[in-house]
């Protein structure tokens, strides 16, 4: 690849990064200030607190954006990728499965996997409001339209997901250039009228204003959060863009227009105090309402967007994880791989983001929720990261304390600060966190028993197999595939047809799928195959979390390998459990026939390997827990 051609790739991932990177974290100055300077918080409106307010934003994107994702945990990717989900893994695998941290760490991660589900539901609800509430301030009597027309736009934006976002996905990035270019020429025709706002560029006003406010100051610091949301995302795009472009868009665009801005809304107040209705739409005066309406709906837009995608990413994880049943993935471009639609997620999430509109009713209202969710997952970021530093890459004790221990108070206190909003909507992403990490461990509970349950019952395949060819049965022509799980012995789906049918196919093969704690496999390492005599063989097959299960693709591969097939004169035997809750020592009752439900309704197993469903013979089982 040519210099010249790097370039212009790095340029345009730059660009795609501007868009979907920090569509969240751009739209936050919509509702930041204003929610700081709520009444009911009771901090008062002057010089001082401007500076100081302005002071911990401009010091908190220094710090929690800049250093601590941006500098730090890019650095802790998991094969290229990040998230938490990408992090938990990696930090799973620093550790034994004997060690004590195993279950705590698997804990935290899929806590702050949660928290991210909780933030991706209020990105859309209070971006969309914050960016059409601007109508309010064109004319008041509008303000009765605002929540109406957040559902229709919200309502649009997720019946389109099925479609994908390959057609206007290309238009992302310039519009949000377009956006920061906006923010940084509000905030600098504001800063001009009111330079004394750049005293706000010294840390002692943070602290003086920590100092003279006490626990007012701790109350502005669950909202002062808002002006950092988003930053979970640069993290978790790392795998779609890369860690320079992630850089380059975050110093050369993001930053500078976000801290131009925001010193322009502090300049703003300093003369109009009574801006501080809506400072965001006053910067530029009553002409520019409407076109900041428009632009800030299609920034709000882009942002949920980029969460949306996100979610059906993070789900797509989780059930290669073994923490969600399988369900139907929908690829939505045939270039890009990571593009996908999950209905029943998209759907379902869509309902839970009309409650938080109807619910809470405007921006200011769901600010407290917003915190909580996006602290927590910075919080659990951080505490996996030490593992990260400690036990995979053996940095000293000092060194990792070092690098994670002064994020990790500064994290716990920007999530206490938020837990004072517990009861004014910050009730609302724990208790969808509380939900879903209860159907995560659910699952992931239930599988562990069906597997036990399994085991103590197998019959090890290779001493089957020798006394079944002491007599062999009647060979018939063609191939028989059984899938058979990790650790078990003869697949019940052979014994049925031994039972029934009285014969075996002329060659057999056995296929185990084995899922990684790392998000890619390279499709030379994925198969191996063991010959156990009579024509019967064991292929073992390794995916990441990330990579596609296919089946057929698979059967590809062991050709490389001597093993060929032909799709028509092969057939697949698959074992469809059939999970019965029976007394005894497994989970609770409810959590019994919770797992119980989830199993019954999950996606196919030959459906979800993509197996040809005119190749697929399936025989039920029955298994207790």
């Amino acid at each position: 690849m040519t210099s010249e051609h790097k370039k212009s790739s790095v340029a345009a991932l730059t660009l795609a990064a501007v868009g979907i990177v920090y569509g969240d974290i751009g739209t936050s100055p919509l509702y930041t200030l204003k929610t700081i300077f709520d009444p009911e918080h009771g901090l008062a409106l002057n010089t001082p607190n401007l500076l100081g307010v302005i002071s911990l934003i401009f010091w908190g994107l220094t710090m929690i954006v800049s250093l601590k994702y941006v500098t730090l945990v890019l650095r802790a990717d998991n094969r290229g990728e990040g998230g938490v989900m990408a992090l938990m893994a990696l930090a799973l695998n620093s550790v034994s499965k004997r060690s004590g941290w195993h279950g705590p760490l698997l804990l935290l991660g899929v806590f702050g996997a949660t928290m991210f589900y909780g933030d991706s539901v209020v990105t859309p609800a209070i971006s969309v409001l914050g960016a059409i509430e601007g109508l309010e301030v064109a004319a008041p009597a509008l303000g009765q339209y605002v929540v109406p027309l957040t559902i229709i736009v919200l309502v649009s934006l997720y019946a389109v997901q099925r479609h994908g976002t390959a057609g206007i996905g290309r238009w992302f990035g310039p519009v949000m250039v377009l956006w920061f270019a906006a923010l940084a020429v509000m905030g600098v025709v504001n800063i001009v009228e009111a330079p004394q706002i750049l005293a706000a560029l010294n840390p002692l006003n943070a602290f003086r204003f920590l100092l003279a406010n006490g626990f007012l100051a701790f109350v502005a610091l669950g909202a002062v959060v808002l002006a950092f949301t988003g930053a979970e995302a640069l993290y978790a795009d790392m795998g779609h863009f890369g860690k320079k472009p992630i850089r380059l868009a975050w110093f050369l665009v993001a930053f500078p227009a976000l801290a131009l801005n925001y010193l322009g809304q502090g300049a703003l107040l300093i003369n109009h105090p009574e801006a501080i209705s809506n400072p965001f739409f006053n910067q530029l005066g009553g002409w520019s309402v409407y076109p900041l309406v428009l632009l800030s709906t299609m920034a709000a837009v882009i942002a949920s967007q980029a969460t949306i995608s996100g979610t059906f990413s993070m789900t797509k994880q989780a059930i290669a994880l073994g923490l969600l049943p399988r369900m139907r993935v929908a690829h939505t471009s045939e270039s890009e791989i990571g593009q996908i639609y999950i209905p029943a997620v998209n759907w379902l999430q869509l309902v839970v983001v009309l409650i938080a509109v109807v619910g809470f009713g405007s921006s200011d209202d769901l600010a407290g929720a917003y915190g909580i969710a996006v602290t927590a997952t910075m919080l659990s970021t951080t505490i996996l990261t030490f593992f990260v530093t400690r036990y995979r890459w053996h940095l000293p004790l000092a060194v990792c304390f070092g690098a994670t221990g002064f994020f990790i108070a500064m994290d716990i206190m920007l999530f206490s600060a938020s837990t004072l909003k517990l009861l004014h909507g910050g009730f609302f992403p724990l208790l969808l966190g509380a939900v879903l990490l209860t159907v995560m461990l659910t699952w992931r509970t239930g599988r562990q028993l069906v597997f036990e349950n399994l085991e103590k019952h197998a019959i090890p395949l290779e001493a089957f197999l020798e006394s079944l060819f002491m007599a062999p049965p009647t060979r018939v022509f063609g191939t028989a595939i059984f899938l058979r799980g990790e650790g078990d012995g003869v697949p019940h789906a052979l014994l049925h047809n031994l039972s029934h049918n009285k014969v075996l196919h002329e060659r057999v093969v056995f296929i185990t799928v084995n899922m990684l704690e790392e998000p890619w496999v390279p499709p030379e390492e994925r198969v191996r195959i063991t010959d156990l005599g009579h024509q019967c063989y064991q292929v073992n097959v390794h995916y990441g979390f990330k990579d596609e299960p296919d089946i057929p693709n698979v059967l590809g591969l062991c050709a490389e390998h001597g093993l060929a097939f032909e799709m028509m004169e092969t057939s697949f035997f698959i074992a469809r459990q059939t999970v019965i809750s029976a007394p005894g020592s497994g989970m609770s009752s409810w959590r019994e026939s919770l797992f119980v439900t989830m199993s019954r309704n999950a996606r196919a197993a030959a459906d979800y390997y993509q197996i040809p469903p005119n190749r697929v013979i399936e025989l039920g089982t029955q298994v207790e827990i």
